[in-house]
């Protein structure tokens, strides 16, 4: 269903990675939200008011809260899609990622306000009562939600949306809460004297305020600058390996500012005798190609290595075999080498895993030194130590 309103609603509905049909995506997926909450906190304040349910009146109000999640993601999406101007040169695309954490504090409060009414429920129990019409009504209830949240995920995942992959998630959860007031209205018949409407009402305010932390805490992470995708960090490189020319690839790094506003650097090995005009013909096309394919600004930085110089090489595997001895994920690149009669000087740079701390690192990479120098008292043995964040 949601696929057809996606083409009746947006024009160029395919053109996923355009930023005027992203926030169309967005918009749409909040209006629809909007009306799916409204209609299901009317149809609940009603039913929990006339049979005198905090757990009903609860998940109400929780469905209002994300009457107001969808406003938001519709304000997000709007103000994520400004252009880039003199003074955020690289877009407002993270105001997505504000927007989401917006919605998780919305979520939380709404967690923290069930748990003091549903305290007062436990202390002051009413009977709730119960009929056949009750549980239609949240029966159909669960079923808008299962859409709702269905609609959301794929949404989310057809623009890469922090802040929809959060009303996804407050959507299951909505779906986990309805189904436990099902549940305690009916246990709540057999088990009178046991506040079964309040202890629910509790476990499902703790259930919210679990996602919302959770939504906060990811949503954080990207405001601060997580780590990129392991798979998108694998696949850049394969597309950048695979290119004519080019025979290795160091010092990834990968910026998001925000759902398809991601900008890349990295250092690309192409051989010392290649001519440099095809290779800069060959970088220049590389980057063009991951923009148009991976939608990310690439910039490549050319570093020229011996590749055959038999000795070069030989050496280089030996230090790359004491290197992976050593720490077995120590690797190493831009080798260069002078040869001398008394004296041979090795430059390289040392990958090391972030989670080293400086003062084992240091020490490992003097190990390293030593072990180098063991093999050949003329070698002179010059490191700079890189620290890999992505795991390349």
């Amino acid at each position: 269903m949601i696929k057809l309103i996606i083409k009746k609603f947006i024009k160029n509905y395919q053109a996923v990675t355009e930023r005027d049909v992203r926030e169309k995506y967005s918009v749409l997926a909040g209006v629809l939200g909007i009306i799916c909450n409204l209609f299901l906190f009317g149809l609940k304040i009603f039913i929990g008011w006339s049979v005198n349910s905090i757990a009903v009146i609860s998940d109400a109000f929780n469905n209002l809260s994300d009457t107001g999640t969808a406003f938001v993601t519709i304000i997000g999406a709007k103000l994520s899609n400004k252009r880039a101007d003199r003074g955020h040169p690289y877009g407002h695309g993270r105001l997505e990622y504000v927007s989401t954490l917006i919605v998780s504090f919305l979520i939380i409060h709404v967690g923290v306000d069930m748990i003091s009414k549903s305290f007062k429920k436990i202390i002051n129990p009413d009977q709730v009562s119960m009929s056949v019409t009750m549980l239609i009504i949240l029966a159909l209830s669960l079923g808008v939600k299962v859409w709702m949240y269905s609609y959301n995920m794929y949404i989310s995942k057809s623009i890469n949306s922090a802040v929809l992959k959060a009303a996804a998630i407050d959507s299951k959860n909505d779906v986990i809460a309805t189904s436990a007031v099902i549940a305690a209205s009916y246990a709540g018949q057999f088990f009178p004297s046991i506040p079964v409407d309040g202890i629910v009402g509790l476990l499902v305010a703790i259930l919210i305020i679990k996602t919302g932390f959770g939504i906060a805490t990811e949503t954080v992470n990207s405001l601060l600058g997580a780590s990129p995708d392991h798979e998108l960090v694998k696949k850049l490189k394969a597309e950048i390996i695979e290119t004519e020319g080019i025979i290795g690839v160091h010092d990834l790094l990968v910026h998001d500012y925000g759902p398809g506003r991601v900008i890349a650097s990295v250092h690309a090995e192409v051989p010392d005798d290649a001519d440099v005009v095809k290779i800069h013909e060959v970088i220049d096309y590389t980057e063009k190609r991951i923009a148009s394919e991976l939608g990310i600004e690439l910039v490549i930085h050319m570093d020229p290595v011996s590749v055959d110089c038999e000795a070069t090489n030989a050496i280089k595997n030996e230090i790359s075999l004491i290197a992976r001895e050593v720490h077995p994920e120590f690797t190493i690149h831009d080798f260069r080498m002078t040869d001398g009669e008394q004296n041979v000087n090795l430059i390289f740079d040392l990958v090391t895993p972030c989670d080293l701390k400086d003062d084992e690192r240091d020490r490992l990479a003097a190990e390293v030194v030593n072990r180098i120098k063991e093999e050949d008292s003329r070698y002179s043995v010059v490191i700079n130590i890189d620290i890999d964040y992505l795991g390349n």
